[in-house]
């Protein structure tokens, strides 16, 4: 079985949005999380070691398909291993379904553990330290004043920055409307609460109220 230690070599120890310490911590939830709800550790826990190992540390487009490239690199690794195939296919379903953004849904209990466990470490103070760490390393700001059509669309117009608070309304605002698990909803509640008074705090201060 795959440990912390085996995944610390495929990740930055410097990146506090996409790094060690996320999988750490991804990782951390799962075990608990897992251990509650009966999930099948061997698979879910190498997802978790596994589902950011690839593109996430790349240009727009290619971070947008670091999931499906995760997967890839988790067959070559399992594989390498001696697995099955029928595992190393669990463990990718886990990997390829775990995204905000994605267009496939999380079927088995494992995979539906790891989406929980990574939206939960995009909320609550750790959350907060994430979205501005994003904003900063991808260049905008931590707030702008989002246009009519964004709060409507939530799709930004031209010369419209995609700030950290943009993506507090479109994403994390709601993170814990979209957990899977008994377990993932509880722990999500006092997180959501506190990232939800940080940003719109941070709202009102920018706007001068």
């Amino acid at each position: 079985m795959l440990t912390l230690e085996n995944a610390r070599q495929w990740y930055s120890e410097n990146d506090e949005v996409h790094g060690f310490s996320h999988i750490e911590r991804v990782y951390r939830l799962c075990e608990k999380i897992g251990s509650k709800e009966g999930a099948d550790m061997k698979i879910l826990l190498s997802a978790a070691l596994l589902h950011d190992a690839r593109g996430c540390d790349a240009t727009q487009g290619e971070r947008n398909i670091h999931h499906l490239r995760s997967a890839e690199f988790a067959a070559q690794v399992l594989g390498g291993l001696g697995w099955s195939e029928k595992d190393i296919r669990a463990v990718q379903h886990c990997i390829r379904t775990h995204r905000y953004r994605k267009q496939d849904t999380p079927e088995t209990l494992e995979a539906k553990i790891l989406s929980d466990a990574d939206h939960l470490d995009a909320i609550g103070a750790v959350g907060i330290l994430r979205a501005l760490a994003f904003a900063f390393q991808s260049g905008m700001p931590a707030f702008t004043s989002p246009s009519p059509y964004f709060l409507e669309n939530f799709e930004t117009q031209p010369g419209e920055a995609h700030s950290a608070y943009h993506e507090y309304l479109f994403k994390l605002k709601h993170i814990s409307a979209h957990l899977f698990t008994t377990t993932a909803r509880e722990i999500a509640e006092g997180r959501q609460a506190l990232l939800n008074r940080f940003f719109e705090q941070l709202a009102a201060e920018m706007q001068g109220h």
